[in-house]
């Protein structure tokens, strides 16, 4: 039966970085330079999203895919101009966990006003979080094992973390209070899973 799953760094968000950031290899902008613009765009996203405004919405969606796209590409230019480096890993990875983070919390302070109330703030703090674990338990994981396989694969060209990409879509056709309700269910459940699998892992 033929293998579904995503090898590292082929999906498609990371072929259209790769091609995308082919011509700045050998140039003055680096990966901690979009690295950076990562977290500044994600940021500000989070920033827009907390004003609970379908405006900011809109504009919070545009910089959050902005934000994404980022995180695929700084990656990809450190591959292709051989400058991976364990300082600019540690850099792309906290802003990874910071932001991801941030996005959830950021959405229930914008939904305070809304039929969550005061309760969304607390859904997004705990998805916020959770996610925030389970980021951490992965790349543990992920550094015990010896294939560099991801702790949670892709299938079809697509990789676990894509539905990130999802997020700024939502943000403009008023899915937070569904996608914040089920965040703050999943992101626990996966952060406890991850941590189960890692114990196994650390024990085995």
């Amino acid at each position: 039966m033929k293998d579904l799953r995503t090898p590292p760094y082929t999906s498609w968000t990371h072929r259209l970085a790769r091609l995308c950031v082919r011509p700045l290899v050998g140039g003055p902008i680096t990966p901690n330079h979009l690295t950076a613009g990562r977290l500044v765009s994600g940021v500000a996203a989070c920033a827009a999203f907390m004003a609970g405004d379908p405006a900011w919405n809109l504009w919070g969606g545009v910089l959050w895919l902005l934000s994404c796209f980022l995180d695929r590409a700084d990656g990809e230019l450190a591959r292709l101009g051989g400058t991976s480096s364990p300082g600019g890993h540690l850099f792309d990875y906290y802003c990874d966990v910071g932001v991801n983070s941030l996005f959830f919390f950021a959405v229930g302070v914008g939904l305070r006003s809304g039929a969550l109330g005061d309760g969304a703030i607390a859904l997004g703090a705990l998805a916020g979080v959770s996610v925030g674990l389970a980021s951490v338990f992965s790349e543990k994981l992920e550094d015990m094992t010896a294939t560099g396989d991801k702790a949670y694969a892709g299938i079809l060209g697509f990789d676990f973390d894509d539905v990130l990409y999802l997020l700024g879509p939502a943000a403009w056709v008023g899915l937070f209070p569904y996608l914040l309700v089920g965040a703050a269910v999943c992101a626990p459940f996966f952060a406890v899973l991850t941590w189960v699998r890692l114990r196994r892992q650390a024990t085995a």
